[in-house]
Order: C-alpha cells, then sequence, then structure tokens
C-alpha cells in the first residue's frame, strides 16, 4: 500500500498549481488597463505589487519548480505557496530592471506604466536621475535579499535554488542601461552555449 505522500502525484492537482499560477497573472495584466482607462495614478508601492506579479515570473517559476520535480507530495508542493520570498525577489528584480529600462524608452507614449514615473509623482525628486539610483539602489537591496535566501537553509532543492538565480542574473543581460541591444547580446550567449 501506498502511503498519503507517495499517491500525491496527481496530475489535475499540479494543473491546479499552474492553472492559479496563470489566472493570478492575467488578473495582475488587467489592472493596469483599469488604471489607464480611469486615470488612475497607482501609488508607487501599489504599483509595484502588481507589477511583481505581472512580471510573470511567479508562472515560470511554479512551472520549474513542478518540472523539476520539487512537488511531488502535498507537503513540499505547498513550498511553492508559503515562501515567497525567492519568487517575489526574482520577480522584483526582473520588474525594477524593467522600467528602469523602458522608463528611458521614449515609444512608450505614457501608455506603459513606469516604478520610476510612479516615484517622480510621489515623491519631490529633484531629477528623474535621482529617483532612477533610488530604483538602482532597490534592485541591489533586492540582490542581497535573493542571495540571503538561497544561502540559508530552505525548503528548496538546490536546482530551483540554482534556476531562481540564473533567472535573476538573466535580468542584466536583458535590460542593460546603456541603450544597447540587449537581445543581440542574448542571443551571442545563446550561441556560445550551442
Amino acid at each position: 500500500m501506498q502511503s498519503s505522500q507517495e499517491s500525491w502525484i496527481q496530475p489535475h492537482k499540479i494543473l491546479t498549481k499552474f492553472g492559479n499560477s496563470w489566472v493570478t497573472l492575467f488578473n495582475a495584466y488587467l489592472v493596469e488597463p483599469k488604471w489607464f482607462a480611469t486615470r488612475h495614478t497607482p501609488k508607487s508601492e501599489e504599483y509595484l505589487k502588481n507589477g511583481i506579479i505581472s512580471s510573470g515570473v511567479q508562472v515560470f517559476l511554479v512551472h520549474m519548480f513542478f518540472l523539476l520535480g520539487d512537488g511531488d507530495t502535498k507537503e513540499k508542493a505547498s513550498l511553492i505557496d508559503n515562501n515567497h520570498d525567492i519568487v517575489s525577489s526574482v520577480s522584483k528584480n526582473l520588474r525594477l530592471s524593467n522600467d528602469l529600462e523602458s522608463e528611458q524608452d521614449e515609444n512608450q507614449d505614457g501608455h506603459d506604466g513606469s516604478y520610476v514615473k510612479c516615484l517622480l509623482m510621489e515623491h519631490d525628486y529633484s531629477s528623474v536621475e535621482i529617483a532612477r539610483e533610488y530604483v538602482k539602489k532597490m534592485i541591489s537591496d533586492t540582490w542581497k535579499c535573493l542571495n540571503q535566501e538561497c544561502l540559508s537553509p530552505n525548503p528548496f532543492s538546490e536546482n530551483f535554488l540554482k534556476g531562481s538565480i540564473n533567472l535573476a542574473r538573466l535580468v542584466p543581460s536583458m535590460y542593460s542601461y546603456n541603450h544597447n541591444n540587449s537581445f543581440d547580446l542574448i542571443e551571442e550567449y545563446i550561441r556560445s552555449i550551442l
């Protein structure tokens, strides 16, 4: 007779976890258009809270978690829901890096939210550069949190931790702050690996 832990691997329950992460992502995608349509200017923390979800990192990490086989018991499967520091650190890193880069993109026409713009509207920064430096410090602090989480004892597998760190490491390549075509750089990295 199988124990309850061994028999938990049921595809419909895993699909429910995947589905819940997708529903959360789609709901987050609907928030910014609603703000735009109602001319609501969110506070910086309100924007960032939604932006962390709309980055899509949580969906990626939930899928990675189960594909690595880390959610093979009910107790292990609950880890991805109950330990948000690693997931939120990687998500926050991507969101802030994206906003730091897209804030400089003149093709946005004010239709794309930006944490930098929210900061400028909410606080009395004397220049965009001061707000950008604040965001760069937040990215650095997020890295410190992620490193501490991954180096401290935690219930996640080594492969999941490596995957999370590697995803975070990819972010600076995707969003270089010097306006070089970062996708050419990523393509070059992929070609060198292959």
